[in-house]
């Protein structure tokens, strides 16, 4: 049984000239909706958090690139992050043509990551356009607040644990870690060479407790700057999020293609002796026509120094 069923839950929405303009606002911050514009918004249609985040699902989903199903799903993390400020983090589901289905990006994944990847230190809710499929339950299972955080459908509203009853976690793997509360990092890359320092932090803050391989992608473009990905695992291993979908997620987030005419070049960084990631970073890669040649380095780790 739903936690809330809301009578009225759609009684507000955004006229179309008011989602091509927030849509415009999201996509040029990348996918996130800050919290002064939140605020902004609740305070001009006086309007409760929680109605502004339904009303801009159909704004989310705007962003799915759907070329199987034609189903658009949006889906928006509200999250609070260092400083304790409530932003929105937009995500929406990525399909690849002519490869197996198993490696789309769900839309609940891409909000996850967008909210992880730019800084969120806590997940308050996380309002979707569809009722969330079982790989999206097992996903969102993997988050420190997985047992806390407020699951908003357009007319309902739920707790995980109602929809994912009897889970199955990190804890039955011996992990005491989880999706934004990571074990700490004690180790470096053996770097012998100049290298991107944002690709090495990306790896070195991946969710990695199952295959230790600190992975990351960087996907640049030619005139709106790189992108980058990190590898999230899941408990259950099928949900994990490959960094290469994480950063090509990132990217349509801005509103951005994976086509010659936008991407520069494409990086794959794994750690030496753990790598996994190369095969389905190819195999995503293969659904587009013409796209520069993957580099992959496999860099080895290193013990950090101990600061005395």
């Amino acid at each position: 049984m739903p936690t809330t069923s809301l009578q009225t839950a759609t009684a507000f929405s955004f006229s179309a000239g008011q989602q091509q303009q927030l849509y415009l606002t999201i996509k040029r911050h990348a996918g996130i909706l800050p919290s002064t514009d939140v605020a902004a918004l609740c305070q001009q249609y006086n309007q409760p958090v929680d109605v502004i985040l339904r009303a801009c699902l159909p704004i989310a989903a705007q962003f799915a690139v759907a070329p199987i199903s034609q189903f658009f799903v949006g889906a928006i993390v509200c999250g609070l992050d260092a400083q304790g400020e409530q932003h929105f983090y937009f995500g929406a589901n990525v399909e690849f043509t002519q490869q197996a289905l198993s490696l789309v990006v769900h839309a609940e994944q891409s909000a996850i990551n967008n909210a992880w990847l730019n800084g969120a230190k806590k997940i308050v809710k996380i309002a979707i356009s569809d009722a969330p499929c079982g790989y999206c339950r097992q996903f969102m299972n993997e988050l420190a607040d997985a047992q806390s955080f407020d699951i908003l459908l357009p007319k309902q509203q739920f707790k995980l644990a109602e929809l994912l009853p009897y889970a199955f976690g990190p804890q039955d793997l011996g992990n005491a870690y989880s999706l934004f509360n990571p074990a700490p990092q004690l180790h470096g890359f053996a770097v012998t060479t100049e290298f991107d320092e944002q690709l090495l932090s990306c790896a070195l803050a991946a969710y990695v407790p199952y295959s230790g391989n600190y992975s990351a992608v960087k996907i640049s473009t030619f005139e709106n700057g790189d992108f980058y990905g990190c590898y999230a695992e899941n408990a259950a291993y099928s949900p994990s999020l490959s960094p290469l979908q994480s950063a090509v997620s990132q990217l349509h987030l801005a509103g951005l293609t994976m086509s010659k005419e936008v991407v520069k070049g494409i990086e794959l960084l794994q750690t030496q002796g753990k790598e996994n990631q190369l095969t389905a970073s190819q195999a995503v890669l293969a659904s587009y026509n013409d796209l520069p040649a993957l580099q992959s380095i496999s860099l080895p780790l290193k013990i950090k120094p101990t600061v005395i």
